[in-house]
Order: C-alpha cells, then sequence, then structure tokens
C-alpha cells in the first residue's frame, strides 16, 4: 500500500532509483523530476540543513542508496546543499550532479580515502589504532576526465582497496571454515561497479553462513564458536548486530583479518592532496573528535596538515556529542570550529549513513548543533560556489584563478559563498561570460543578475 499522500507509481519509480542499472536509474529520476515540477509530491520543511558527506552504494551506504535516490531525498527535505563522498572512487560524480540539475538541488561530490601523515607515524591521529594514518578527503570534484598522471593515481586508489580486501578475505576464510567467501563470487556482486568495503565483506560472510547452515540451531551455535560471543541476540541471519561482531571480532585489531598498516599502505597526504588540487578539488582534512592522541593538539595537527595542501575541513557533528549531555566531545567540537573559524577554513560537514541507524540529516535545530549552524551551512556553500565555477570555467577555490584574482581564505571564502548562495542548480550549466579573465566582482554581478532574470 502507498504511503499516505503518495501514489504507487511513485513509490515504484524510488525503488528504481537504487538499481543497479544506472539506465534505470536515470529514467525513474527523469520521471520523479516531471512529478516534482507538478507539485504532486509533499516536501518537508528543513531550513539551513545541509549533508555534506553521504556515502552511497559505490561505496557503501547502509540503506542500499544510489547517487540518485540521495539526490531525490535530499530535494524533499529542502537541504540547502548535499554532496556524496564514497570511498577510493568517483563512480557517483556524474549521476549526482546531473540529479541536482535535475531536480533544482545544490550539489558537490568528494572522495575518501586513507594516507600517510609523515611527522605522526607515532600518534593515532583519525584512524583508531593506527599510527601516522587517516581518513581523508577532497571536495568539489566536478568531473573524471582526468589527465593519465591522475587517472592512474585514482585507479590505483581503487586497485589498492580491493588487493586490500582479498587479502582480508584470505586471511578470515581459514577462520571461518567451511564458511569461505570467493571475493569475486560473493562480495563483487553485492556493489554496482566492484568497489566493495569491509562492510560489504561482512554481509557476504552472513549470507554464505546462512546459505551452509540453513536451520537456525546450527547458524547460532556456528556463529556463537566462531566469534565467542551469544549469538542468539545478533539478529541472524544478516542483522546489523550479527554484522558489526564479524567485523568487530574478525577484521579490527586482535582479529584474524587485520593486517597493521605501515608507512607504504596509503599515499602520502601531500602525494593525495597534489592530486585532489590537479584534479579541480579541495583537500579536506577528515576531523575525528579530538579525543586522539594526535588530534588533541590541534593547532599543530591543522598547521601540519595546512603545510601540506589542505584547504578546509570535514566534521561529522552526530559523532562528537550525545544529545542533552555537555561532554568532553561537545567541547572538541566546539574548539574545532572555533578554530577552523579563525583559520578561516572552510567547514563542510554531514552524516555517512554507512552504518544502520544514521540519520539522513545532522538535527541542526538541537541544542548542541543549533550555535554551529551558520558556519556548516557557509561552508555549504562554499563547496557548491566551487562546485559551480570549476565546472563551468575551471575557477574553482584551488585553482590558478582564484590563487591570483583573491586575497586570503577570508576573502575566497565571502567570494565562494556567495557565488553558491546566488546560483540557481538548475541553471549552473549555462552561466555566462566566465572565464580566467573575469574578475571576481564581474562574476557576482552576472550571477546576481541571472539570479533576478
Amino acid at each position: 500500500m502507498a504511503s499516505p499522500g503518495r501514489s504507487c507509481d511513485v513509490e515504484a519509480l524510488e525503488r528504481e532509483l537504487d538499481s543497479f542499472r544506472s539506465g534505470t536509474r536515470a529514467s525513474a529520476l527523469r520521471a520523479l523530476a516531471v512529478r516534482q515540477q507538478r507539485r504532486v509530491l509533499p516536501t518537508a520543511q528543513i531550513a539551513d540543513a545541509v549533508n555534506l558527506h553521504y556515502h552511497t552504494f559505490f561505496s557503501y551506504n547502509a540503506c542500499g542508496y544510489s547517487p540518485s535516490m540521495i539526490a531525490w531525498l535530499a530535494r524533499g527535505a529542502e537541504l540547502a546543499v548535499a554532496g556524496i563522498v564514497d570511498f577510493d572512487v568517483l563512480d557517483g560524480l556524474a549521476e549526482f550532479l546531473e540529479a541536482g540539475r535535475l531536480l533544482g538541488l545544490r550539489t558537490c561530490v568528494g572522495i575518501e580515502t586513507r594516507v600517510f601523515l609523515p611527522g605522526y607515524a607515532g600518534k593515532v591521529v583519525n584512524s583508531p589504532g593506527e599510527p601516522g594514518i587517516c581518513y581523508h578527503m577532497g571536495m568539489g570534484f566536478t568531473h573524471t576526465d582526468l589527465d593519465s598522471g591522475s587517472a592512474a593515481f585514482l585507479a590505483g586508489l581503487r586497485a589498492t582497496s580491493a588487493e586490500r580486501n582479498r587479502q582480508l578475505v584470505e586471511r578470515v576464510n581459514p577462520h571461518l571454515a567451511p564458511v569461505e567467501l570467493d571475493y569475486e563470487g560473493d562480495v563483487l556482486p553485492l556493489t554496482p561497479s566492484g568497489n566493495a568495503t569491509e562492510r560489504h565483506i561482512c554481509l557476504a560472510y552472513a549470507r554464505k553462513a546462512h546459505q551452509v547452515f540453513a536451520d537456525g540451531r546450527s547458524l547460532t551455535g556456528f556463529w556463537s564458536g566462531k566469534l565467542g560471543v551469544e549469538a542468539a541476540g545478533l539478529d541472524l541471519p544478516e542483522g546489523l548486530d550479527l554484522q558489526q561482531a564479524i567485523r568487530a571480532k574478525l577484521m579490527k585489531r586482535g582479529g584474524p583479518g587485520y593486517m597493521q598498516p605501515d608507512t607504504g599502505s596509503f599515499p602520502t597526504m601531500k602525494d593525495m592532496n597534489d592530486f585532489i588540487t590537479k584534479a579541480g578539488g579541495i583537500p579536506t582534512y577528515a576531523w575525528l573528535d579530538g579525543m586522539s592522541d594526535g588530534e588533541r593538539d590541534a593547532e599543530r595537527l591543522i598547521d601540519t596538515v595546512v603545510g601540506l595542501g589542505a584547504a578546509a575541513l570535514n566534521i561529522i557533528p552526530d559523532r562528537n556529542y550525545t544529545p542533552g549531555k555537555d561532554n568532553t566531545r561537545l567541547a572538541k567540537l566546539r574548539e574545532i570550529v572555533a578554530l577552523a573559524e579563525h583559520r578561516q577554513l572552510p567547514l563542510f560537514a554531514g552524516t555517512e549513513m554507512n552504518s544502520p541507524g544514521q540519520k539522513f540529516v545532522d538535527d541542526f535545530n538541537s541544542m548542541e548543533l543549533k550555535p554551529l549552524v551558520p558556519t556548516l551551512v557557509r561552508g555549504a556553500y562554499i563547496a557548491y560556489g566551487h562546485t559551480v565555477l570549476q565546472r563551468a570555467a575551471g575557477l574553482g577555490y584551488t585553482s590558478a584563478w582564484a590563487q591570483r584574482s583573491l586575497g586570503d581564505r577570508g576573502e575566497k571564502n565571502e567570494f565562494y559563498e556567495a557565488a553558491g548562495r546566488l546560483v540557481d542548480p538548475a541553471e549552473e550549466l549555462s552561466l555566462p561570460g566566465l572565464d580566467e579573465s573575469a574578475a571576481p566582482d564581474s562574476i557576482l554581478k552576472t550571477l546576481s543578475q541571472q539570479a533576478e532574470a
């Protein structure tokens, strides 16, 4: 039965948005966009809310959401800006940007990976239990038509991830025998483009075990013995609790599948930043929560990452506070926001949706986040302003034009925020008079005139 206020055909089209077939997704989105224009669909009212950190099914989304589905839901929630950030790939880029144009949604696209941070080899930074290793991001990519060197670098991220996964499966298989995975046959079909993660592997092991042990008692006994926990409460055969236990017991530190990364396991932060900048993005440090050895001295860490080319920070607000409690993590969150404002570093924020139960958008009306909303919304408009101008004429935040035409970070932030607020997403591919000879004031004047037309 269709939900109140929603027709059966709309719900059918929404289901098609998560198809692994790109043509099916595109057709469904076009049909939904027509219905949106006819104003036959109800929309929620969320003022000044943003999420720039959705993971899609091109890496792992707990709800199986494609870029098109995320754009559709974000438009329905009336987010000011929405962004996707997948691990090691830009596979969702064209789809998400096009979905934003069709739906009138401001969009941006990022990538996340792990890097080695020289000088922090003895300190845990933002990857728990892994000294010197950092989760790191690039934001504001606009195309995948990269030069040969950049294309090879990006392909290397995917290949390195796939090889780590294969080796992980090889280490875990003997421990879980007779439940053993074939990586190509059991894991990759869970993804639309072959970019699997540990979470896909956990789901594949849960499903394989259910095939091997068809009756509930045998399955419970198997998982109890292999995980060393009471499996009766793990929501068998493939619930979240089971998948989390598989990951924690078998793939993380101390488990048979874990392999401690070293300095050669990932690219250096500088190499990653060089790739991001050359590809037209904004190098972005992914702040965790301020509790690790490396993040406790935030001033030193920010000096280091900025010195290596980082130009923005990313935060995930939900992991930094418990509602109703003024705890240490919340204090650390406020500190990093204040530091970013002082250093004039844009802040990109959002929930990941890479684990069941995570929100679609943070509660920006909460007591904890409400004071931070202006900063977080400003960062989102900067990311979108960058995306529009980089896509139109290569005039993005880290471009040679920006370095030449704009002054300090404060001036850059004001310019790109203004551009992000002025552009109508439906018109972003037809912006007039944009090239490297244009002055910032003339660009804003042109955008303003187009917005008023």
